[in-house]
């Protein structure tokens, strides 16, 4: 179903019920205490802590909704990246300080990661937040939090509420489920980015929320004000553009590489992803690379050492722009990506790419043994079905992707599959059909409806059954919002509900409005 989104005059309110499957309770938080503290101090004091590229982006975009939002002056203190910085964060240390993952990994940076630990936990108690937003980064987030809830009954202070952005992976993990009720020690409440994680985190007595994947806001954003007036899943860079900047013709054979984002995955990815690139040269007269880099500095040095010794024709991109980089998407003929959130960001520009992952060989081997899903990439964790090519572990090899990615290119069955399949996968993504089914045709009045992520939040919690005027108006006010009602385009009506993933969550769960 489409509906069209008229312009921002004549804004009216409706309101809808709320169901009690949606009814959690904040333990040991009183959003009186907060938005009285807040007006008391003149502002609303944020700590924000992102330890990744993705996480920054997530976290940039609802600090902007927060801005836009807040009836107080909002100031920020965390850790984060330059998106982040660009908002307004005051970042304690770089944000590429506590940038690792694995097991074996984290061993050598063990000691430096404690020292973070305890900087950043001093640094939130000397700030005093209203508020903890801890985003992804699940090993240093989930230590911070249960630190500055210890800190805080030591000292008999009052506790701010935490919020975790992105929920483990425990769907991932044998024992992942029981292992979430240890989080309600220190977590208040989750913020969910896959619809079933919800009620599972739920069943485990731990307050949560599906707001929504960042790949769905991806593709509002990207689509905005393009002239076919519709906004889908699906995201069409701009190919001659591209070609044209950066003098790529249109005889070449272009292969997009995605290392990832932490230095040491591109340090160990990229090497195998040369070789490969070395195998391939002489089966196409014009091959050319493009890697986008990370925003994280150590990432972009070590590609820029990386070039010197590139076996094919290579082009960089610079800065985050999401623009350039489904530019790229739509000029290529396949991808080549370290498993992680690039994946669906190739389903959203339909590109048929190859996944790989290698860790050390003891984290390896403790992700087969612990692991209880066969894949690694959410779109075939979620079909169940291996659509897109994976070489993990010891089949990560040069010769393995090559082969994998000459199929990919020539095999048009399997192009068409991934292609396809993108569509289920990005869809099973949005809501479900019964919240979808809870929309009732006079919440679409004004154009936007009235049920959107924010509310999937416990209102009753807050303040009753019923939503207020003020809270209705203000999300309408969002800068989301604000900047699709004035483009007067058209969107799906599960897009609509996805508007608002990241506007003013941490605001209206705090505060009494």
């Amino acid at each position: 179903m489409m509906l069209r989104v008229i312009g921002i005059g004549g804004m009216e309110s409706k309101f809808s019920e709320r169901s009690s499957r949606f009814f959690c309770r904040l333990f040991s938080v009183s959003s009186k205490a907060v938005v009285d503290a807040a007006a008391k101090d003149g502002e609303l004091r944020v700590f924000m802590v992102s330890g990744e590229v993705s996480g920054d982006a997530i976290a940039s975009r609802l600090m902007a909704s927060l801005k836009n939002l807040s009836p107080f002056p909002i100031r920020f203190l965390g850790v984060g990246g330059s998106l982040m910085a660009n908002e307004g964060l005051k970042s304690i240390f770089p944000m590429e300080d506590i940038a690792v993952m694995g097991i074996w990994e984290l061993l050598p940076h063990l000691n430096k990661i404690r020292l973070k630990l305890k900087e950043a936990a001093e640094a939130a108690l000397l700030f005093q937040p209203h508020v903890v937003v801890t985003v992804d980064s699940k090993g240093f987030s989930f230590r911070l939090l249960r630190q500055l809830r210890a800190r805080y009954r030591e000292q008999g202070s009052h506790s701010p509420v935490h919020f975790h952005y992105v929920a483990p992976s425990f769907w991932a993990w044998k024992g992942g489920e029981a292992r979430l009720k240890n989080l309600r020690e220190f977590v208040d409440h989750l913020l969910c980015i896959l619809p079933f994680e919800e009620e599972v985190c739920r069943s485990h007595g731990l307050a949560a929320t599906y707001v929504g994947h960042p790949i769905l806001e991806d593709a509002l954003y990207l689509n905005m004000g393009k002239n076919n007036r519709m906004i889908d899943l699906r995201v069409q860079g701009d190919c001659a553009s591209f070609q044209s900047k950066y003098g790529i013709s249109s005889g070449s054979t272009v292969i997009t590489l995605l290392p990832g984002s932490r230095l040491q995955e591109v340090s160990r990815m990229l090497p195998i992803f040369s070789s490969t690139m070395e195998l391939l040269k002489d089966s196409f007269p014009e091959l050319t690379t493009v890697i986008p880099v990370a925003l994280n500095q150590h990432v972009e040095n070590y590609i820029q050492k990386a070039m010197q010794r590139w076996p094919v024709s290579a082009v960089l991109i610079y800065g985050g722009s999401p623009q350039l980089k489904y530019g790229a998407f739509s000029a290529s003929t396949a991808a080549l990506t370290t498993s992680g959130t690039a994946v669906l960001e190739l389903q959203l520009a339909r590109l048929p790419c190859v996944v790989a992952y290698r860790a050390h060989f003891l984290t390896e081997w403790f992700i087969r043994r612990k692991a209880k899903i066969q894949y690694i990439s959410l779109p075939n964790i979620l079909l169940n079905s291996a659509v897109i090519p994976e070489a993990l572990f010891q089949d990560c090899k040069p010769k393995n992707l090559a082969a994998l990615l000459m199929e990919i290119i020539h095999n048009k069955g399997l192009r068409e599959e991934q292609i396809i399949t993108a569509e289920n996968v990005l869809g099973l993504l949005c809501p479900s059909d019964t919240n979808k089914s809870n929309i009732r045709p006079q919440d679409l009045r004004s154009g936007f409806p009235n049920y959107t992520p924010n509310h999937l939040f416990p209102a009753s919690a807050l303040q009753g059954e019923a939503m207020s005027l003020r809270l209705a108006l203000d999300l309408q006010r969002g800068a989301v919002l604000t900047t699709l009602l004035a483009s007067e385009c058209q969107v799906d009506k599960q897009i609509l509900m996805l508007l608002a993933t990241r506007i003013q969550f941490v605001m209206y769960s705090t505060m009494n409005l």
